[in-house]
Parts: C-alpha cells; structure tokens; sequence
C-alpha cells in the first residue's frame, strides 16, 4: 500500500509516532512541533492502514476550535465524511453519551446545560435562601468549591467534613445546589465529565459496549486533563483499548483550575506497553528564541525532558528592554511596533502579553495615542453577551419550564411588575413544596399567595411563556428564535439604552437569528434525537464555555499569557519581566510546584515568537496606588547573556539591591543638567519621611522631581522646589 500520502511531510519522530504498534503511546509533543498533524495522520493511519472502522476511534481535545480543525483535516486527508466519527471536546463527548443514555444517567430527558454565568445565580439565589452571609460564603467561591469537588469525581455524599463547620456549609451548599439542578432538569460543565464517568462506572454492560466500540483513543494537550478526565480515559481504556495521547509537561498552565500535569507521568505508570516517542524539532521560532526557552525550562526540575530544536537559522537576538518605569515601558513597546509597521509588516501579527488584564490599561493608551488599531484578547464571547443569553435563556424556558436559572433571568426583562418581594415569595413555595419556580408559581396562582398586580404579572409571564412553546411547535429554528425576540419584545427593551450600545445589542439579536436559521444538526445529536432548538441551545451553552476568541482584524493583539496559549506570531512582547509580577507574587511564597507553573508560562509565552521576541521589566512600577522598586524576574538570569541585545533606557536608575544586571548610576536624559543639587545615589533628609536615597530625577526647571527612597516611607516623588531636601 502506498502510505507516502501519510508519512511524506514527516520527520522521523513523527512517523515513529503515527506508525507505533505500541497498545499505548505517549507522544511529548514540544511547542511547534506539529502535534495536531501527527493526531490527524495518526487517525488516518488507523484507518488506512490498520483498517480499523471510523467508528471504533475517539479523538478528544480541549476546545471547540480545535475539534473543528481536528475533524475538518482529518476529512481532507481520508477524503471522506467524518461527521458519524467520534471527535470532540471532553465536555462535547460526555454531552454525545448523556444524551444517548439519559436514563441510565439518571437524568431527565431534555436536560439543558447551565453554563458557568447561570451556575454562579442559582448558587447566590440558594446562599441567600439559606440566610447565610454572601460576603462570607460568596457565590463565586462556592462554585469553586462545587466544580472542584466534582472534577475530583466527588458528590456530596462522599464528602468526609469531620464536622469540621465550614466545610460543613459548603457540602450543605453543594446539596442544595445539586438538588435544584436535578429538580430543575440542568447540568453544569463539571456534571457532564461526572454523569458520564458515573454512566459506565454504574451500568457494566454499557462500559464493555463503548470499551468494544471505542477501542481506539487519541488525546491531545493530554497535560491539561484533570482527574475526572483521566479517569474516564482509564475507565473506557480498560486493559484492552489502544490509548495515544499527545501532550507537553513543559506546557501545563493550568493547574489553577484543576489540570494535573502528574497524569503526563502517571500515563506511563497506569498503562500497559507504554512507549515515548518525544518531538524536538520546532517549525515555528527561530534558533535564538528556542535556545532561550530550553534554558528557562530546564531549571523546572520535575520534568520529562526534552530540547526543542530547528533547522531554520538563529534569527534575532532576544531583545531585554529595563524600562525606567511602566509608561517607559508601554511608549518603547508602541515605539517598536510602529518601526514593525513601518517595514510593511501587519499589526496582526504582532502580540503584547502579560501576566495580569490590569497591565493592558497602559498598552491601550499609548496604541490609541500611535492610532494603532489593537484588541484586547479573551473579551466576551458571543453566546456569553447579555443580550444573548437573556434570548437563549427564553428559548430555554419554552423548552423546559422547570430551568430556574433561565425563569429567574427573564420573568422580569422587560420589566413587568415582578420585583424582589414576588420572587421570594415563589422562592419560599419553591423551597416548601421541593418544586421548580415554574410549578411553584402555579401553585401561587392557584392559591391566590400573592396581590392582585403581582398575581397578573406572574400569570402574565407565564401565559407569554406559554403562548410562545404552542405558537413555535413547527416552526424552523430560525424562526423560532426571531419569534422568541419579538414576542419578548427585548429590543424595545434594549431601545431604551444610549444609541450605541443599543445599535449593538440589536445587531447581535439578528445575528443570533442568522446563526439560527443556518445552524445545521450535528450527527451527534441527531443520533441522540435531539430536536434542532435542543441541539442549538446545548451548542449555545458548549461554545459560551471556552475563553478563546474568535478571529481578528488587522491589528495589535493584547493578552495574558493564560490566553496566549496555542497561538503564534511573528513578533512577541512579553512585558513586567519582574519579580512578584512574573512570576507572581503568589508563586514565590506558596509551595505546591507554583514556581515551577510559572516557568512553564514563561516558556509558553516564549514559544508563541516565530521571528522577534521582546522582554522588558520596569525598574519601578506604580501598582496597587504606591511605587515600588522592581527586582528584574529571575526567568531573566536564567536565559544565556550571549542570546540578548539588552537595550538600555533614556534614564538609568539606581535599585536598592545587587543584580547581575543592576544598570550603571548614570543619568542620559538630556532634561536633567549638571547643576542639580543632587546626584544618584546621594543620601538625604526629609522633614516627614526622613533619610533616604536618591534614585531617580525627572524634568527641569520648575517641573523638575526627584525621586528619593526613603528608609521607612519606602520611593516617593517629589517636586524639587518644595521638598526641602538636606544633604
């Protein structure tokens, strides 16, 4: 058989990977290495070549996005439909199962999925309930508590508190919010990975039927999977399933919210036959950068180990700019970029990332200044807009009158008459009588529980409600959407609004009905009989729970180092190089392998360079409302001298510390003329503050400050005329 088709345009390691006859595979998988390609020609092998059936593989990653790319290249390659096969997200395969055997699962037939935003109200509706303090049981955190608990395959029965008080309240808080979802008929993201460990874990004979069907599985960005997902891998794995999984220790940034970067090496403890097969050779960045990152990460001690190289050439150095502070930093990254554009590059193909969203204020104003057009990374996402989720939240009522979480969202938008003091009276019936809201304010109606405006208002609701699930029986998707807007009369709603964002919010309901109206049924969810509103509205909820954007215009793109994972540019700045900023303040005082998570950043913000990359730190940074001295990250000490052009600033200042690249104390900057009463690094006194240092001057003539640290009082600015300075 001619397989050139397949092995042609790879490397050795990669044809290693894509042909192993290992029953288990870890492929260590470094940054630009062409991973997705070696999934994609791995599946078409098995299929070509091993002639096992599209159907008896799974091939599961971490995004929407990348599924789609995963299954559109897939099709190109094997030149036939790949839409029976089973490719997806953990959360979208789990979704596939649960609507397939939802009686197994226990679960109402058409459940809907609460999407992250939802979860948090029903928790801050049920705290409230419950008389507890929210600022001492705060919403956000008991979604915490609950999404980690269930991410370790915990339910709140399994939970052992030791009667210990506080954990106590959150598995009570856990009860009640588990209880109201399956009252309710909702299931969150964590609840999808659980119910469908649970479906195999309690129904055997349904397990041997997937463990025979789904003999083969790839993973990709394997260091990313949390307990749940690892050990449903295990489960439907069992002893006799083929298992490859694709991954990256060096890149796993994502221990904050759960992922386990142990399962790149408990893979090889946990499975039969495992062979490594590790990919060095890089296609995106150039000889310097890469030389710069393998240094970095090499200083992370518990690690697999492996070196990226290229066959391209070294390129550039790395550029270290040690700016006087944070707007001297912000003017130089902007200054360069307009250089960039200047050759005839494009703003989109420029990147500025950073460790924290509040540094992107500064970044912003100087690209406005330079009319630079920019966009900040990771903003709202479609299916995450108000105006969005307040239709879909209709569309989930006509549904399923029983989703408290969309009943509460819309019973009073548009307004009409239902307040604060009616909600809590059906909250109350709802919590007496274990009923959703719905059937509680029936029994309200029924029994007349509320006065006569309120009464017509909740009946007023419900019959709109109501009017729309009979009127929309026949009507095609679209359709059902744009009669869910106009008869909510949302866009009146919306119209009361300032012009602007009111143009926007109706812009976004048509497009919602054009998504609508062009929305085709997955095979997934056909095959599980799911009608199209089912379909679009468990898709709406999918989508709104990833935090990549979408694709962008021509210009300058800012985000944090967390979003800059998975995408590539040609130049890159990496910006507050600092201790206690980046690596985080956190990282350095709280054990647990923070440290070494934060190097893993540094190199995933690295690799994401193709041509030019640039560091830069301030020497002083305004944060939190005060200035402080800043010590230069010690991921800088740890990249080779001879691989940066560090460029100085226009004003070099002093640090009240040793550093290997502590500047020289001299001023540059022409503002600053010999008779100043004062030099750098001159002791003095202050009436208030009192003894201290001089560190830095800025301006002249009447404008002119000096900047002293003061012993006690720590940096502070002061116009020379009037701080009485004595020598």
């Amino acid at each position: 058989m001619d397989v050139s088709h397949l092995l042609g345009n790879l490397n050795d390691a990669q044809r290693q990977a894509v042909t192993t006859e290992s029953q288990n595979t870890l492929v260590l998988a470094g940054a630009g290495s062409g991973k997705t390609r070696v999934l994609i020609h791995r599946l078409a092998w098995l299929i070509q070549v091993e002639h096992v059936s599209p159907l008896n593989i799974l091939a599961v990653t971490f995004t929407n996005k990348a599924a789609g790319e995963m299954r559109q290249r897939a099709q190109e390659l094997l030149q036939v439909s790949t839409r029976p096969m089973w490719i997806g997200t953990f959360h979208g395969i789990a979704h596939r199962l649960l609507r397939m055997h939802w009686q197994e699962a226990g679960l109402l037939e058409h459940f809907q999925i609460l999407d992250s935003d939802d979860q948090k109200r029903v928790l801050r509706r049920l705290i409230k309930q419950e008389g507890l303090d929210e600022s001492q049981w705060p919403a956000r955190q008991a979604q915490w508590y609950i999404n980690a608990r269930k991410d370790e395959g915990q339910r709140p029965g399994s939970i052992e508190h030791m009667d210990h008080p506080i954990t106590a309240q959150w598995v009570r808080i856990y009860e009640l919010y588990q209880a109201n979802c399956e009252r309710a008929g909702l299931v969150d993201f964590a609840d999808l990975l659980l119910y469908a460990h649970e479906l195999w874990l309690n129904n055997p004979s349904l397990l041997d039927h997937y463990r025979h069907r789904l003999s083969h599985l790839l993973v990709d960005e394997f260091q990313d999977t949390n307990s749940i997902q690892y050990a449903w891998i295990r489960l439907l794995a069992g002893d006799s399933g083929s298992v490859l999984v694709v991954g990256d220790d060096d890149q796993s940034i994502y221990g904050w919210r759960g992922a386990q970067v142990e399962n790149v090496n408990h893979f090889t403890r946990d499975f039969a036959e495992v062979i490594t097969v590790k990919l060095e050779q890089n296609y995106r960045s150039t000889g310097n950068i890469l030389e710069a990152a393998n240094a970095v990460i090499a200083n992370n001690e518990d690690r697999m180990g492996k070196k990226l190289w290229t066959e391209d050439e070294k390129g550039a150095p790395i550029t270290l700019y040690s700016a006087f502070n944070e707007q001297d930093e912000a003017r130089y990254v902007v200054e360069q970029i307009e250089q960039w554009l200047g050759k005839g590059r494009r703003a989109e193909e420029t990147a500025i990332v950073y460790r924290t969203t509040a540094q992107s204020r500064l970044f912003e104003e100087y690209l406005l200044k330079a009319s630079i057009a920019y966009r900040v990374y990771g903003g709202l996402r479609f299916f995450e807009r108000a105006e969005i989720k307040d239709t879909l939240a209709y569309l989930r009522l006509v549904q399923n009158p029983n989703d408290d979480a969309a009943m509460e969202r819309v019973i009073n938008t548009p307004t009409r008459g239902i307040g604060q003091k009616t909600l809590s009276v059906l909250r109350m019936q709802a919590r007496e009588s274990s009923l959703p809201l719905w059937q509680a304010a029936q029994e309200c109606l029924q029994q007349k529980m509320l006065p006569a405006r309120a009464l017509a208002a909740v009946g007023g609701f419900m019959q709109l409600i109501g009017d729309m699930r009979e009127r929309m029986g026949d009507w095609t998707l679209g359709n059902q959407v744009q009669g869910v807007i106009e008869d909510s009369q949302l866009v009146t709603h919306y119209e009361k609004e300032p012009r602007e964002k009111m143009e926007s919010r109706v812009e976004n309901l048509r497009e919602l009905a054009t998504a609508a109206d062009s929305f085709l049924l997955p095979f997934e969810d056909e095959e599980a009989g799911l009608t199209a509103l089912q379909s679009f509205l468990s898709h709406a909820a999918l989508e709104a729970g990833e935090t990549q954007g979408e694709a962008w215009d021509d210009c300058v793109q800012l985000m944090t180092l967390h979003s800059a994972k998975g995408l590539e540019f040609p130049m890159v700045f990496i910006a507050g190089m600092e201790d206690g900023l980046f690596p985080h303040q956190r990282s350095v005082t709280e054990a647990g392998g923070r440290l070494e998570e934060e190097r893993r950043l540094c190199y995933v913000g690295m690799t994401r360079a193709r041509e030019q990359l640039c560091l830069s730190y301030a020497e002083i940074r305004r944060m939190y409302g005060s200035e402080n001295h800043c010590r230069p990250s010690r991921f800088l000490d740890e990249i080779p001298t001879e691989l940066i052009n560090e460029v100085r600033p226009r004003m070099q200042v002093q640090r009240p510390w040793t550093s290997p690249r502590a500047p020289v104390y001299r001023a540059s900057n022409s503002n600053i003329k010999q008779d100043w009463p004062f030099q750098l690094g001159q002791t003095v006194n202050h009436k208030k503050f009192g003894g201290g240092t001089v560190i830095s001057f800025e301006g002249s003539g009447e404008h002119a400050r000096v900047q002293v640290n003061f012993h006690r009082a720590g940096a502070k600015w002061l116009v020379l005329a009037y701080a009485n300075l004595t020598r």
